[in-house]
């Protein structure tokens, strides 16, 4: 396997991503929010189906995850994972938890939505709610951080960590994602980018537990 000399996570790279995290969240919440949040609905961009079919792949990959996980882990009887299975099956598992992270992370949030989608939910659009309202044990305040950039910045982790070349990839996935949630008014700037955040630390702690990268220090062989 390639030895990555240039990663090594540590608790102070983690203790700086969180902090440029926040910082990157509250400019957002203060000043970007919602502006954007506004222009997209005066705008009615929500209604440009090409914004909704980028929102749909990541449920969709989800979905099917446990499905490509069985597989791989009844191959595994037979042979050892080479690298690109292993990566598969770090970027599914990454994906997983950075979902059940985000949903247990939005009930102590408790966050309102940009619009008003099902139940007469509170909403930024509908009703002027803006803010956070944590312990709130109902789907009415969920928003922050985005589940659907939480497990694409997971599963494009793994990617961008074990294979490199394929960063373009990454950033174009992850980009798309963004711009439809954006689009829709799913999700306000903010929670993208926590979504984003989380998924990464998630997803790049989860690769190197599963040693698809090595320590500074150690040979690939050791």
């Amino acid at each position: 396997m390639q030895d990555k000399e240039d990663f090594q996570p540590s608790p102070r790279s983690l203790i700086l991503t969180l902090l440029l995290g926040f910082v990157l969240c509250t400019v957002c919440y203060i000043m970007v929010d919602r502006p954007v949040a506004f222009f997209v609905h005066d705008h009615a961009w929500n209604h440009v189906p090409f914004f909704r079919w980028l929102t749909l792949p990541p449920p969709i990959v989800q979905a099917w995850t446990p499905a490509v996980l069985t597989v791989c882990v009844i191959g595994r009887i037979w042979k050892p994972f080479p690298q690109w299975e292993l990566a598969l099956v770090t970027a599914c598992i990454s994906l997983l938890l950075a979902d059940q992270f985000r949903e247990s992370l939005a009930f102590v949030c408790g966050r309102a939505w940009p619009e008003t989608w099902v139940n007469n939910n509170p909403s930024l659009i509908g009703n002027g709610t803006f803010g956070f309202y944590p312990f709130r044990s109902n789907t009415e305040y969920s928003c922050f951080p985005s589940g659907h950039a939480a497990r694409i910045g997971a599963a494009a982790a793994v990617v961008w960590i074990v294979y490199p070349k394929w960063r373009w990839a990454c950033l174009f996935v992850m980009t798309a994602t963004a711009g439809g949630l954006l689009g829709m008014n799913y999700h306000f700037l903010s929670d993208i980018i926590a979504g984003g955040f989380i998924g990464g630390i998630i997803g790049t702690y989860t690769t190197y537990s599963f040693g698809l990268v090595i320590p500074r220090g150690r040979s690939a062989k050791s």
